[in-house]
């Protein structure tokens, strides 16, 4: 579980919900009006469709789930740990030596790009494709982290929509003050789930994916700077000290210590 998406999002609801009792709003009476969710939930899901490709929508929720659940953290000292190790047995054996250990390596990414090494691609040919890898994977990360920011740009116009059918309604109740004042409050419900929605939930999940995608990306371009290094058959020390500045202060001093 991710403790940010869950910890902020108990935030959220309790500085709107409490805030909301603190002014004398009922959280009871913001659900109590279906048509305002109909209206900003379908219509904002119905909009964000045709923004994007069925598989887009149908796939949406299985990466919203990644934000609370993104698996295991990307490794990086123990990355750099393996990489070095490969580039001591490359140079002191030759790059083929690493034949029977790129057996063992887990991640496809650095698995492929060490086999190109390993068969004796083109250093810019390898470069070449594994860069190409890390474009294919941003276009694929950016559609969830738009369909989600769609999602957060259509939800507060529907709720002005809302808010506009409430008080339509309400100008027929002219003639009694009672029906009146609860019709204009109704129509300010599809306005806050409209906002709500947005800033609550789809664009903060909008922000989570792109910056998981990022940490990824950044991933995959120390692997890349890793087998290039290797395929160069750069000193193992200089590869570390290459690699090392990819890390975060905090986690160059954990690797330091290991």
């Amino acid at each position: 579980m991710e403790l940010g998406n869950l910890v902020g999002f108990i935030l959220v609801l309790i500085g709107i919900f409490v805030g909301g009792l603190m002014k004398g709003v009922n959280p009871a009476y913001l659900v109590s009006i279906p048509a305002a969710l109909l209206i900003v939930i379908l219509s904002s899901l119905g909009a964000t469709m045709m923004s994007f490709k069925l598989k887009d929508t149908t796939g949406a929720f299985k990466v919203i789930l990644k934000t609370f659940l993104p698996g295991a953290p990307l490794d990086k000292v123990g990355a750099i740990k393996k990489i070095v190790e490969f580039a001591g047995t490359a140079r002191r054996d030759g790059i083929l030596a690493l034949e029977a250990e790129n057996g063992k390596v887990e991640d496809p990414f650095l698995k492929k790009g060490l086999q190109m090494a390993i068969d004796g691609i083109d250093p810019e040919a390898i470069e070449e494709v594994l860069k190409t890898d890390i474009k294919a994977m941003k276009a694929r990360h950016k559609i969830g982290a738009d369909w989600c920011q769609a999602f957060g740009v259509f939800a507060p116009t529907f709720g002005i929509i809302g808010a506009v059918f409430g008080l339509i309604a309400s100008m027929s109740h002219l003639s009694d003050p009672v029906l009146l004042a609860h019709g204009i409050s109704a129509a300010f419900v599809a306005t806050f789930w409209g906002v709500f929605m947005a800033n609550g939930i789809m664009l903060p999940f909008s922000n989570k994916l792109k910056r998981l995608s990022a940490e990824e990306v950044e991933y995959r371009a120390m692997l890349l700077e890793g087998v290039m290094s290797i395929q160069a058959g750069k000193n193992p020390r200089v590869v570390e000290e290459t690699l090392v500045t990819f890390l975060a202060p905090s986690e160059r001093e954990s690797a330091a210590k290991e």
